[in-house]
């Protein structure tokens, strides 16, 4: 066998566990992100002392801003770690124009059910924006993330041998 062969690695396929780890990891950072996206949510809004409390979507906005900077440091030290890029401030741009459509997905659904269907409660804004809007949002950015955010050098998405090879290191 020659020094110059290549290695053959593992398929993905057969490396189930892997893409499970990765999706727990994705959960997992996402529910810290969520708190973060949620709590301020809730204490921009809070009746009388919250600075936002009559300004539900930029509340939104903001406190999803903090959830997505939070997201972006678990996803691009833990979950992704295999496929983030070397240039950092590509990569934060990219991670950023994904959440700002996850971020409008789930302004989207609070304005409608806030504005149009009028839905204004406290209890309602958080159904609104923080379930359905945060669901439909997160299906999206795990996606987004996989295919166009941290992918190899090679421009490929995540595959389950970048994950055995730095667990046998």
């Amino acid at each position: 066998m020659s020094t110059h062969e290549a290695t053959v690695r593992p398929s993905p396929a057969a490396h189930n566990g892997s893409g499970l780890r990765q999706a727990f990891r994705f959960g997992v950072v996402g529910f810290v992100g969520f708190i973060a996206d949620v709590g301020g949510f809730n204490l921009l809004r809070i009746e009388g002392p919250g600075p936002l409390h009559d300004y539900p979507i930029s509340a939104k906005v903001i406190s999803s801003i903090a959830g997505v900077i939070v997201a972006w440091l678990g996803n691009r030290y833990w979950t992704f770690r295999h496929t983030r890029r070397d240039r950092m401030h590509h990569e934060f741009l990219l991670f950023a124009v994904v959440s700002a459509v996850g971020i409008a997905i789930a302004a989207a659904c609070l304005a409608i059910s806030h504005y149009l269907l009028g839905y204004d409660s406290q209890l309602a804004d958080n159904i609104s924006g923080n379930g359905i809007g945060l669901i439909l949002a997160t299906v999206f950015r795990f996606w987004a993330y996989k295919h166009h955010v941290f992918v190899s050098r090679n421009g490929e998405p995540f595959t389950a041998a970048y994950e055995d090879e730095d667990d046998e290191a």
